[in-house]
């Protein structure tokens, strides 16, 4: 999967993509990602991206035309980065499938499930920057969505950005070294992450519970289950409104309200 990054600060993202997982994916082909700078598709000598807004207020928005023209320009790529048509084949099949989001506090909230549809039906994502006050509204028309991280602002989308693709990466094949990683992380089956425990068995008079070290795969599997739930319930119950429970996680959950 290729990634484009549309951002005013390019060099933010240098040393992150270098590192521990992100790194080795790039690093072994897995994934690709391009910054670009908005500045550079810009017309005037000063390569301004921002203006005051129509009808006043305060900060600065910013302009359409260079963030349009980088749209068209990268969008216009291939999924390998080249343009045009491959020996053999026909326009259609040399296209892929690009899809363009804005990182804006006004759009879809991004989820796990949001990761994982990203990662097996986008062959390239290009994600737009916001700084300042946001977007000329008339940018909107050349995204197919807009993505927000949750309820609250960062100074510019390029830390939202990073999340993206950090968080769409991990369900890339071969991505993660653990290829049952994903699956049974938060929020995989709509629950929160049961407890994990490594050596020593006990640090400062708290010890590991007993079903761990029993060797019982079938209880192991029903503890963690149960603590999944219980943690949830503690932690982020509505999340249960919508996840995937069987009759025994019913039973127990049933148990834990005291609703039986």
């Amino acid at each position: 999967m290729r990634f484009d990054i549309l951002t005013l600060f390019p060099e933010f993202f240098d040393t992150p993509l270098k590192q521990s997982i992100i790194g080795r994916a790039i690093k072994g082909g897995l994934i690709s990602v391009h910054t670009h700078n908005i500045r550079d598709f810009a017309l005037d000598k000063h390569h301004t991206t921002d203006d005051k807004a129509y009808g006043g207020g305060p900060g600065m928005v910013m302009t359409a035309e260079p963030i349009v023209r980088a749209i068209e320009a990268i969008k216009g790529e291939g999924c390998d980065g080249k343009s045009g048509v491959k020996d053999g084949e026909d326009e259609e099949e040399s296209r892929c499938n690009v899809k363009v989001a804005l990182v804006t506090p006004q759009g879809v909230k991004f989820t796990n499930k949001s990761a994982i549809d990203f990662a097996e039906s986008i062959d390239r994502l290009i994600i737009v920057c916001g700084r300042y006050e946001g977007f000329d509204e008339r940018i909107r028309a050349y995204a197919d969505m807009e993505i927000s991280l949750g309820d609250f602002i960062f100074t510019g989308g390029e830390i939202p950005a990073l999340a993206i693709v950090d968080a769409v990466s991990r369900f890339i094949p071969n991505v993660l070294g653990d290829t049952g990683s994903a699956d049974k992380d938060s929020f995989s089956d709509g629950l929160l992450e049961y407890p994990h425990y490594t050596r020593p068995e006990e640090f400062r008079g708290v010890n590991v519970p007993e079903v761990l070290l029993s060797g019982d795969h079938a209880k192991i599997d029903e503890w963690r289950r149960q603590e999944s739930i219980r943690r949830t319930l503690e932690r982020r119950p509505e999340l249960l409104d919508t996840a995937n429970l069987s009759e025994d996680d019913w039973k127990f959950l049933k148990k834990l309200t005291g609703a039986e």
